[in-house]
């Protein structure tokens, strides 16, 4: 079974009931909203087809809610666009009229910007194909010279090189969509450009505020972002992260980002956090019904790096094969999680644990690789016990065992962890035991001889709870 999962963006392409239903038989594990596009009606009904599809087929399927975070883009052109030449002077005016752009001059829609940069600095235009250097600034006016110049249309982003742009990572259409992400019941929500800790604490209390219980996960797409102790500090804050490519590229240059992908995926794993790596992973096949070589590389190296998940955005959003893709990128994780890299594991060697259903998670995982072991069963309230193990490096099948649906979907972002459904009562721990065991069988995960570990707790139904492991041959009823 394939470990690493995948996250498919939803979107025109994927809209009707047949398109949802044939990505999620070809392997989708959790679906994103992006709440830059479409209104609260649409992404509404979508996650509504999703969890009815999802039921009718038998598959848990996470729902991930995007923040469009701060718009820091310049305004629209008279002709809809303007042609910039290298050495010419353009200004960046944020009283202009919104819509009279020209050669010389367009508006903003982050009024602040002329209050963050200074002479010297870089503003990289359109995911950086247009570099501007500043060369004054004169109240709403910065005045620039041209470096890198080409076409320049309506409504394009803006990055400084290096990043520190004070432009606060929630707006009020994100505080609004936060209220919209808790009536949606959705399963994750994805803070854009956070800044520090504090972004991801603030989206968490609204959250809550409004109701929603989902995990939080911080996009790391600034520069500021990736330096210490600034990084560790959002990772904890965080449930999850993004490695999100396209705006962390711009700012801090194309040439850094496979280093700082492969740190960021280490550190997210050493603090015990998922990990996403997301944005063009196979950009071609928005077209095409294959992808290119360098996309293969691309997405098996995040594999063999230990990602969680891989994400695909207008791939499937807009994108000709929805399913195709989501299928093709299945086979490319499964065979690069039949390297030897993404099976071993020092992970957290020479620390000590802090809680004890961690170190059950540890041990069962230690346990696991170094015996004839077919299966890990974890009965779990709120999944926390498979992530720990999740995050050993292993060939080993985790099964989380539940009797909540939402942690079933949650758990389904997690490598290498799939969600089993537990409908029964559970009146003893001991029962807990066969129950398990059966609910293997009865997957076909398992058969008669085979050697399994169950993880559960003394006290059923409690957070945290977990504190014995067994180790259970198949069949031999008489030990369970």
């Amino acid at each position: 079974m394939r470990r690493t999962k995948i996250v498919a963006t939803m979107g025109p392409a994927t809209d009707s009931p047949e398109t949802i239903e044939e990505m999620i038989l070809a392997g989708v594990n959790v679906v994103r909203m992006n709440f830059s596009h479409g209104d609260p009606e649409s992404h509404i009904k979508r996650a509504r087809l999703v969890r009815e599809i999802s039921r009718k087929v038998g598959r848990h399927v996470g729902i991930l809610g995007d923040l469009q975070g701060p718009k820091i883009r310049i305004d629209r052109f008279v002709d809809g666009f303007v042609v910039l030449e290298e050495g010419a002077s353009f200004t960046l005016d944020a009283e202009h009229d919104r819509d009279k752009g020209t050669k010389d001059v367009v508006g903003l829609t982050y009024k602040d910007l002329p209050n963050d940069v200074y002479e010297g600095d870089l503003l990289l235009l359109d995911d950086g194909r247009i570099v501007l250097e500043v060369t004054g600034v004169d109240g709403s006016k910065i005045h620039t010279r041209v470096v890198v110049g080409g076409k320049l249309s309506n409504n394009k982003g803006i990055n400084r090189k290096n990043g520190g742009l004070s432009a606060s990572a929630l707006t009020d259409k994100d505080k609004d969509d936060i209220k919209l992400a808790a009536e949606m019941d959705v399963d994750f929500l994805a803070v854009s450009f956070p800044r520090a800790a504090v972004d991801i604490e603030y989206a968490r209390e609204l959250l809550k505020d409004a109701g929603g219980h989902a995990k939080i996960v911080a996009k790391i797409e600034r520069a500021e972002a990736i330096e210490q102790p600034t990084l560790d500090l959002l990772i904890e804050a965080a449930d999850v992260i993004m490695v999100a490519r396209g705006d962390l590229g711009v700012e801090i240059g194309d040439a850094r980002l496979p280093e700082t992908q492969k740190m960021l995926i280490k550190r997210a794993r050493e603090l015990n956090r998922v990990v996403i790596t997301a944005t063009q992973m196979m950009e071609s096949m928005i077209e095409n019904t294959i992808p290119t070589r360098a996309e293969v590389f691309d997405v098996a190296n995040a594999v063999m790096d230990g990602t969680d998940a891989v994400m695909l955005s207008g791939e499937t959003a807009t994108g000709k094969y929805p399913a195709k893709v989501v299928e093709i990128m299945g086979e490319i994780c499964e065979e690069a999680e039949t390297t030897a890299q993404a099976k071993k594991s020092h992970h957290r060697m020479d620390v000590t644990f802090k809680r004890v259903d961690e170190s059950i998670a540890m041990a069962s995982m230690y346990v696991a690789n170094h015996t004839d072991i077919k299966a890990i069963a974890a009965l779990t309230e709120s999944g926390a016990t498979t992530k720990w193990m999740s995050r050993i490096s292993s060939s080993i099948a985790i099964y989380a065992l539940t009797t909540s649906e939402k942690t079933c979907r949650c758990v389904n972002l997690y490598r290498g962890v799939t969600p089993v459904l537990i409908t029964q009562a559970i009146p003893s721990p001991m029962e807990a035991n066969r129950i398990a065991v059966e609910q293997l069988l009865e997957h076909g995960i398992v058969e008669e001889g085979d050697m399994v570990i169950v993880t559960k707790g003394d006290l059923l139904g409690i957070d945290g709870g977990t504190n014995m492991f067994k180790m259970i041959r198949v069949g031999e009823h008489d030990i369970y």
